[in-house]
């Protein structure tokens, strides 16, 4: 899970879970739920992570602060008003699979099973890349390096963009 949380960066702003700072926050937890073997786990739990978070509101917090600040302070959580997450930072992950002398980007897993390596890269809307991590045993050449980094910009692009997409249809599916 540290790969994954790594992967996401700095996808969200952590200070909208602080309630009352050093002493009250929200915890949020994500659990992910494969419902098939067929393609790349880590992109498709980035992709719903995207989706998820955008459709997550922190209810809205209310402090009493009492009269020393030791004391534990009163809070009221509304059950109306809630606080929407900006999911337009949040990277996206590819997967550029090594098979041979070649990469696929979006490899099944029959095409997987043929990898020598495997490199996942994260990256959000500016192009900047938030974690890479490589699984399997093969090395790569730092020239192989930059061309999948300049392919995986490419293709988080296009990504991010559908993902938007969806989930702006999405929203406004439900506000009807």
């Amino acid at each position: 899970m540290m790969e994954l949380i790594y992967l996401l960066g700095d996808g969200i702003d952590l200070s909208l879970l602080v309630v009352v700072e050093g002493k009250i926050c929200w915890d949020l937890y994500i659990d992910g739920l494969d419902a098939s073997s067929d393609g790349n786990l880590l992109d498709a739990l980035g992709a719903s992570i995207k989706a998820a978070l955008s459709n997550t509101g922190i209810p809205m917090v209310h402090v009493a602060v009492g009269a020393s600040s030791d004391e534990q302070p009163q809070v009221d959580i509304s059950d109306e008003e809630f606080l929407q997450f900006d999911t337009s930072p949040v990277p996206v992950i590819v997967t550029l699979t090594k098979v041979g002398r070649h990469y696929i980007v979006g490899a099944t897993s029959e095409e997987e099973s043929q990898l020598s390596s495997a490199v996942s890269i994260s990256v959000n809307r500016k192009g900047n890349i938030c974690g890479i991590t490589k699984r399997g045993g093969a090395g790569y050449d730092p020239s192989f390096i930059l061309d999948m980094i300049s392919v995986a910009k490419h293709v988080s692009e296009q990504l991010i963009n559908k993902l938007d997409s969806e989930i702006d249809a999405a929203e406004a599916e439900d506000e009807l």
